[in-house]
């Protein structure tokens, strides 16, 4: 770290110092086991978030202290560099993973995971989320990209989300209509956290459900990689798929030092354990600049780039 990041760290843990407790704040702390990808250097400071009255303190001490703030879900859909992140990580614990039903009406809080969710709205005879059973992801990121699969997405059933803005402390409830969604994206600010989610399904047959939920799942199985991956790297351009691009362009197995493009499906890098963030990124331009030579299509990142000096290239 910097001198002056050192600094501002030291102050900040000084002002919240008694208010959040020791094993649940870490200093250079590594993120690369919170990420699905398995890389990326340390984060300055890691606070796990245990209930929602840490907030008050955390946002005490940013105001005397202000650095960057992000907040860690699954892990999913996210390359942090070899760096790391120099700022505040936050990781929502158990309190944001609740999942409340009654009726047609679903609140999820932020951490909740989205397979766990599917399963649970199943199980409960409702319908509409079960797309989400495959996506290795959590509520709170879902919401802010939009997240989708299998002909829906987090759109069709989302009826308002609760955020909390780390610059000024204040809750707001906003309706699905104002969040400007689109294929995967919100207007959702970097410096607004959700801290849940409220979903309208419909009711269902839960046997077609569970059925359909076992579908979801083998063609996952069957269709995209496993180990250590982010879920697809970029997004599909409007009437085609980015795998479909890639594959025709003839990268499939591509490799760059520890990471290499999945031979099961394009659109996944996978990076071997030990490997890292750099790689990925260095391979991610090597597939942009090839597809736009053959096919004069750029391919646009779904994977958020966290501790950059730029997105990519």
């Amino acid at each position: 770290m910097s001198s002056v990041l050192d600094e501002t760290i030291n102050g900040f843990l000084a002002e919240v110092d008694g208010s959040i407790p020791a094993n649940q704040i870490f200093v250079n702390a590594p993120l690369s086991d919170l990420s699905t990808y398995r890389v990326g250097g340390p984060a300055a400071l890691l606070i796990k978030v245990e209930d929602d009255s840490s907030f008050s303190t955390i946002l005490r001490g940013l105001a005397k202290f202000p650095m960057p703030v992000m907040v860690m879900g699954n892990g999913s859909n996210v390359l942090i560099s070899d760096r790391g992140f120099e700022g505040i990580v936050l990781k929502l614990g158990e309190f944001f993973e609740s999942i409340e039903i009654e009726d047609k009406k679903v609140k999820v809080g932020a951490a909740a995971k989205l397979p766990i969710v599917a399963r649970e709205t199943v199980k409960f005879g409702l319908s509409g989320f079960e797309w989400a059973v495959g996506v290795p992801g959590s509520i709170g990121g879902a919401v802010r990209m939009n997240a989708g699969g299998h002909g829906s997405d987090m759109a069709a059933s989302l009826v308002e989300v609760t955020t909390l803005n780390l610059l000024n402390g204040s809750l707001s409830n906003i309706p699905a209509s104002e969040l400007q969604l689109s294929y995967r994206y919100s207007c959702i600010k970097s410096t607004d956290l959700v801290i849940d989610a409220t979903l309208k399904l419909a009711l269902g047959d839960r046997d077609e459900g569970t059925r359909l939920l076992k579908e979801i799942v083998k063609w996952r199985r069957d269709n995209q990689p496993g180990g250590q991956n982010s879920g697809s790297v970029f997004t599909n351009p409007e009437g085609d798929s980015a795998g479909r691009l890639i594959e025709i362009a003839g990268l499939k197995g591509l490799r760059v030092g520890s990471a290499c493009i999945s031979e099961k499906h394009a659109n996944f890098i996978q990076v071997d354990e030990g490997g890292s963030a750099e790689d990925v990124k260095k391979l991610m331009s090597l597939v942009i600049e090839k597809v736009k030579e053959v096919h004069s299509i750029c391919l646009e990142p779904e994977t958020v780039m966290v501790g950059f000096d730029r997105d990519y290239a």
